[in-house]
């Protein structure tokens, strides 16, 4: 008997059956899990459990320190959809128009994303950030300009020091994506256009961007959620420091649960991002429907 014959005699819940599983041991039990503990005093070790309905969640609303972690996510988020969004499209369109060595180019602008968190911080702690061995210590302690200090000891400066971190270990990932969807434009459209007279610009605008712009809207909800669910540079960096300046609500929830010992106040702030992430997949479904409608 074929394999076919065979998968046809299945039911098909016994095919799904392993990928509900999965998915309810992974995903649903921890989901609830994480919700219940959002209501209780418990601190993440002993077997004493209290219900204290939504005491955790007015203490974080009215928390300084929580303000200031869901304000930096959202200064984040507006970088974000920004600066790495306007270097990988200009990026992309370069490489667009650069046959000779374009894959090589592709390969370079993936290295920061392809190399672990920890190895891209240590780069920029101690060969650019560095007072002694960086090169801001060379710019202050060889060339003289003593004004010159590393962005992550100022309150005021700090957060863009981590965000340049994360965005040049980001953007190049970013301009692969956009150059591969640049590349499903119909030529024939970029044809016509040309024939048409249309420049460079205008050319991206009304050929190239409107072909992309399923993917552009994706990445732009992917960089939304990302943005409220940063953590591993903010922490690697500064660990929310100096003074909170740089405090996420990622590293907020890991101080809560692993330093104070206050798992239910870390998982009521874990909710909040989940439901932040969540509303930003349903104003992108929401998109796609109107789309396709």
């Amino acid at each position: 008997m074929s394999g076919r014959r065979i998968r046809q005699k299945i039911p098909y819940y016994l095919l799904m059956a392993p990928a509900v599983i999965l998915s309810v041991c992974v995903i649903l039990i921890p989901s609830i899990t994480t919700i219940v503990s959002s209501f209780t005093d418990w601190n993440g070790i002993s077997s004493d459990m209290n219900l204290v309905g939504f005491s955790n969640y007015a203490e974080l609303i009215g928390d300084s320190v929580f303000g200031k972690a869901l304000t930096n996510n959202i200064k984040w988020m507006i970088m974000y959809l920004t600066v790495p969004v306007l270097l990988a499209l200009a990026a992309s369109m370069c490489l667009l128009k650069q046959k000779k060595g374009r894959s090589a180019f592709q390969v370079i602008f993936l290295l920061p994303y392809v190399i672990a968190p920890i190895a891209n911080a240590l780069i920029w702690l101690n060969m650019i950030y560095s007072p002694v061995t960086g090169l801001f210590g060379f710019f202050k302690n060889v060339l003289g300009w003593s004004w010159v200090s590393s962005p992550l000891t100022s309150t005021s400066s700090a957060l863009v020091g981590v965000a340049v971190v994360d965005i040049w270990h980001y953007w190049g990932y970013l301009a692969v994506v956009f150059l591969a969807a640049l590349r499903q434009t119909p030529g024939d459209y970029i044809e016509a256009a040309t024939v048409d007279g249309c420049n460079g610009w205008q050319l991206f605008r009304y050929v190239y961007f409107p072909s992309m712009l399923p993917t552009f809207k994706l990445m732009m909800v992917l960089i939304v959620i990302q943005s409220f669910l940063q953590f591993d540079y903010v922490y690697l960096l500064t660990s929310g420091g100096p003074a909170h300046a740089t405090e996420m609500l990622g590293t907020l929830t890991y101080n809560y649960a692993f330093t104070l010992f206050q798992f239910g106040k870390a998982a009521a702030i874990a909710v909040m991002m989940s439901i932040l992430g969540l509303i930003a997949s349903v104003i992108y479904a929401r998109m796609n429907r109107s789309e396709s409608q």
